[in-house]
């Protein structure tokens, strides 16, 4: 993973604007709504995730008399296999799930999972390729926020095969 990819994930503001645009574009203006930060702020992180060839402009278009810039995230999960910088991405998945778990529904259930076990390889590699369809499906199946008939949930997996 190139470090300039590794430094824009290491916000976790970007990565959860990432995810937001995961299903359909969305401009500065409505990720700082959405995010509760400023215009100037949400701007700063879309041009570094730009830079970092995460989020590419989808639309632009006239709103209100002036020019708004849509942007989506670029298909394929540069998070899917991170071999270097696994720490440094970690800590980002970590305050990211922190303040997910804050903002838990505590009347519906979940599932959590934790483990450091010695399985067979071939017992890792179908457990490795079921997580990433697991995954891939629900990105799919996202729609954009706030879309009527959808619930938020969040999803924080990062499985890896140790180091002997």
């Amino acid at each position: 993973m190139a470090d300039d990819v590794l430094r824009a994930l290491a916000h976790p503001l970007r990565l959860r604007m990432l995810n937001l645009m995961w299903p359909g574009p969305l401009s500065a203006a409505e990720l700082s709504r959405e995010l509760g930060i400023s215009h100037a702020l949400a701007s700063q992180h879309l041009r570094r995730l730009a830079g970092a060839g995460l989020v590419e402009l989808a639309e632009e278009r006239t709103r209100r008399g002036g020019h708004e810039r849509r942007y989506r995230t670029v298909p394929g999960s540069p998070l899917s296999d991170v071999r270097e910088g696994t720490a440094l991405l970690a800590e980002t998945l970590a305050h990211g799930l922190r303040d997910r778990a804050a903002r838990r529904d505590p009347a519906q259930p979940g599932v959590t999972t934790d483990g450091e076990l010695w399985v067979a390889p071939e017992v890792w590699e179908e457990y490795r390729r079921g997580l990433q369809a697991l995954g891939d499906a629900l990105h799919a199946a996202a729609r954009p926020v706030h879309s009527p008939g959808t619930v938020p949930v969040a999803v924080t997996v990062h499985a890896f095969r140790l180091a002997p």
